[in-house]
């Protein structure tokens, strides 16, 4: 009996559990030459091919200003705020992040776990929305097929406000 158990032990150790699909997402906010310039404002999310949004990613926006004074912006992401960001509750744990400065910012998301969870089979958009106080507002799209049965890559490119958005999908 006691060497059945250390085998089940054994088997158990060496067994691996499944990878979770990921969605790893690259976002570039370039660098302006203007005389005011304030950092973007930027929500990422994933919608159905009608464009109903699904999820919220990510919502870049000024956490730290007094009177939670930064979420009365959000609005400034137009598609997104009406599609989901008016019913949310935010700071929202997990998805609100402080603004970024001109780069290239990374992100990941893994299936099963927050903020993207259990997606449902299906096409999808990857939606890239940034707003800039005394800017302008840009937004792009990337299709998507979840779960992705074999590694895929796409990308978009801004012409103001974003720089290239990629996308990496791995099962």
């Amino acid at each position: 009996m006691r060497r059945l158990a250390s085998a089940a032990v054994l088997t158990g150790l060496m067994a691996s559990p499944a990878a979770a699909a990921e969605l790893n997402l690259t976002v570039e906010i370039p660098r302006l030459s203007v005389a005011e310039y304030h950092n973007p404002y930027v929500a990422i999310w994933v919608e159905k091919p009608d464009q109903t949004a699904v999820k919220t990613l990510a919502v870049w926006y000024d956490l730290k200003l007094k009177n939670q004074e930064g979420e009365t912006w959000l609005k400034d992401m137009r598609q997104w705020w009406r599609r989901a960001g008016r019913s949310m509750t935010l700071p929202a744990d997990g998805i609100s992040g402080a603004t970024k400065a001109p780069g290239r910012h990374q992100v990941k998301f893994v299936g099963g776990k927050a903020p993207l969870g259990t997606l449902p089979a299906g096409q999808y958009n990857l939606v890239v929305e940034a707003a800039r106080e005394v800017g302008g507002r840009e937004m792009v799209r990337i299709p998507f097929q979840w779960p992705p049965k074999a590694p895929a890559t796409g990308q978009a490119k801004g012409s103001s406000e974003l720089g290239a958005v990629a996308l990496t999908l791995k099962p």
